[in-house]
């Protein structure tokens, strides 16, 4: 069994440098499109049986791309969005970004896990909704390939806590591209990553 865990493909709200972590506001761009195209081109030969979606637009337009191109469906659920930046949202000026990268700092370095943007969500409110649901794709496809398309936020905190070989750090140096890609095998153990962005773990 793998896991692909995939970011979506470039959105209006990235070109925008716009926090929009809700709702169904900013799609792909035409490169996104793009993007998308070519992540299910690329995972065409991967036996890929189940595609599950964050509930972000960008994430399902990406989705649909991807399944429609695999022919498959897909799956939208909340345990895969982005984390809520609370009063942040919809804005894109430097106290918002700065707001974003505290929370960050907060939690990668001084491990405050319940700290949060006014209204927003803490790292243990993500981790609640993220790796229960992880676990439960284990239990209830172990012999499947699963797609779960989400966000480089989300991916950034949650992954080493369902990748057995995963840390900040690697995820510092290697990051999340547009529609990269990181794979997870299931071993005896767990999870391991076995590829990230097309390179060995």
């Amino acid at each position: 069994m793998k896991v692909y865990f995939a970011r979506h493909g470039e959105s209006q709200a990235n070109v925008l440098h716009e926090i929009s972590n809700r709702g169904l506001r900013h799609g792909l761009t035409p490169k996104g499109r793009v993007q998308a195209a070519a992540l299910a081109e690329r995972l065409q030969a991967c036996s890929i049986t189940h595609v599950y979606s964050s509930p972000v637009l960008r994430a399902i337009e990406t989705s649909i791309i991807v399944a429609n191109r695999l022919g498959i469906e897909y799956e939208i659920t909340a345990a895969l969005k982005e984390y809520d930046c609370g009063i942040a949202e919809g804005r894109s000026d430097d106290a918002a970004w700065q707001m974003w990268q505290e929370l960050l700092n907060a939690w990668i370095v001084d491990k405050q896990w319940e700290d949060r943007i006014d209204g927003g969500e803490s790292f243990i409110d993500i981790r609640e909704r993220f790796v229960p649901f992880v676990d439960s794709l284990i239990d209830r496809h172990k012999e499947s390939n699963l797609l779960c398309l989400s966000h480089g936020g989300v991916y950034s905190m949650m992954l080493p806590l369902v990748l057995q070989n995963v840390d900040h750090e690697l995820i510092a140096t290697r990051g999340f591209d547009y529609t990269g890609c990181v794979v997870g095998e299931m071993r005896s153990t767990g999870l391991v990553c076995v590829e990230w962005g097309g390179q060995p773990c």
